[in-house]
């Protein structure tokens, strides 16, 4: 029996006050790890519904569904569950939703090992690139934050979570339906009591002890589940994505995981770090003898197939982007790339040059955006850099590091006259 972080009393009980009205809970013998809910058509399903990352259950001789109809939602292919003990007088269907992705982590003695089987050289190069020059850069730390974290520190992680999937999701103008804000109290409520008691964590990188990049992680015995993640953006330029990952895979190495689980949802960075695709299945059971019980499996069944067959037409994201444009929009934090309105480039600059300069004391969308490319491609440390503007100009910034100065000259616009 895996140990199942979604079936706990705090996942479940937290669950039942956010999305189950006033429904009672019911068991079914022989249905063994898994509370239900009625829900619509009469049709009782799991508690957690969707928003567990992996549910797991087993049948045990015999077996009462009492004329009931069952659909659990997101089973996990590879946990190969409920087993061979499904009685005759019972029909059970499995049907795919979804692709998972996951890390078995247990093939390898360490990140590089793994960077070693996963990665051709060029791409173990440009990788090991990108995290050297954002320690560079900035004061970079990985936190997996436990049972340790207190209250008001996990209030202010979370805030920056959502301020940052909100800043993400603008930027691709895409619906997150885990920012509907019942969905995130949810998560919310949720999340810290389920870490102090050791069944998830918050894994965050932080750069000077600002949060860049969080992901809220269930544990399950030897598996981590990541839930959520997102990183900031404004650190595109350093594959800041790819580099939590990397500390992710590293962390659940040295403490012993088996697995890393990507969750459900296809994305292009979990195809390329995965070493194993499986299917998430919703399973609906019903007993043979019932003829409304069976007719209600078998209608499901189609619904969910026809679900699925639009959502590999990718109809799914063309609702997100539709239901993006529609609804009221939330403010997000500045988008260092989209707040840049020019294009610039980077000349050599002189003291002796004498431009009548004034130093920047604060640091807007399009300054930050030139910072972080100074950084990138200079690998100067951020807390050594200092940012000049030409008076009375807004298209000529001169940034001091410790080693480089460089003049970012918006393009096609003329020189100072007195620049040599």
């Amino acid at each position: 029996m895996i140990e199942n972080p979604f079936t706990s009393k705090t996942f479940t009980n937290i669950w039942v006050k956010f999305f189950g009205g006033h429904q009672n809970t019911s068991k079914f013998s022989g249905i063994e790890g898994i509370q239900f809910i009625k829900g619509n058509w009469g049709i009782y399903h799991n508690l957690g519904k969707t928003h567990t990352k992996g549910m797991f259950y087993s049948i045990e001789n015999p077996i009462s569904l009492q004329g009931k109809t069952c659909l659990i939602y997101d089973v996990p292919s590879y946990f190969k569950c409920p087993g061979p003990n499904v009685p005759e007088s019972t029909t059970l269907l499995k049907i795919r939703q979804y692709p998972g992705f996951l890390i078995e982590l247990d093939q390898f003695k360490d990140l590089q090992d793994y960077m070693r089987h996963k990665f051709q050289k060029s791409s173990r190069y440009k990788l090991n690139k990108y995290q050297k020059r954002l320690n560079e850069c900035f004061d970079i730390k990985p936190v997996m934050h436990d049972a340790a974290l207190n209250l008001d520190e996990f209030n202010k992680i979370f805030e920056k979570f959502r301020s940052l999937l909100v800043k993400r999701f603008e930027g691709k103008g895409e619906h997150n339906n885990n920012l509907d804000i019942e969905e995130w109290e949810f998560y919310k409520n949720v999340a810290f009591p389920m870490i102090q008691e050791k069944k998830a964590g918050l894994f965050v990188v932080y750069n000077d002890g600002e949060p860049i990049a969080i992901t809220l992680n269930y544990f399950s015995g030897d598996i981590i589940f990541d839930a959520i993640t997102v990183f900031d953006i404004d650190y595109a330029k350093f594959n800041l994505g790819s580099i939590n990952i990397m500390f992710l895979i590293q962390w659940g190495i040295k403490n012993g995981y088996k697995i890393l689980d990507f969750s459900k949802g296809y994305f292009d960075y979990k195809t390329r770090w995965a070493t194993k695709k499986y299917d998430f299945e919703y399973h609906i059971l019903y007993g043979t003898k019932s003829i409304l019980s069976k007719i209600k499996g078998k209608s499901l069944a189609t619904l969910l197939k026809l679900k699925q067959y639009l959502r590999e037409k990718n109809l799914n994201h063309l609702l997100n982007k539709i239901r993006f444009a529609i609804q009221p929009k939330e403010k997000s934090e500045p988008n260092a790339i989209n707040g840049r309105t020019k294009k610039f480039i980077f000349k050599d600059y002189d003291d002796s040059n004498g431009l009548p300069l004034g130093k920047e004391t604060v640091v807007t969308p399009e300054t930050r955006a030139l910072l972080f490319e100074f950084l990138y491609l200079f690998g100067e440390n951020s807390r050594e850099v200092e940012i000049y503007k030409l008076k009375d100009s807004d298209n000529l910034f001169v940034f001091m590091g410790k080693n480089i100065k460089k003049m970012a000259v918006a393009i096609n616009d003329p020189l100072p006259p007195n620049y040599v």
